[in-house]
């Protein structure tokens, strides 16, 4: 796996994690829909970790400017 996200997109990656996790747990979007924002919360974390997006391979996209497709 080549790292394809760059820092400016981990961190709002990050950041959009901790507001989905904030609606949810403070009772904002609660049942499905809030499961729902955990999963894509507990997705954008994990990807930011790693540096890796599935979809930006699937779709040849990189944010990562140490390899941009020129």
């Amino acid at each position: 796996m080549k790292k394809n996200m760059g820092s400016t997109d981990k961190i709002i990656r990050i950041i959009l994690a901790i507001v989905f996790a904030a609606l949810y747990f403070t009772g904002t979007v609660t049942g499905l829909p809030g499961y729902v924002l955990l999963a894509f919360g507990a997705i954008f974390v994990l990807t930011s970790l790693v540096g890796f997006c599935p979809i930006y391979a699937i779709v040849g996209l990189s944010t990562n400017p140490a390899t941009e497709r020129k």
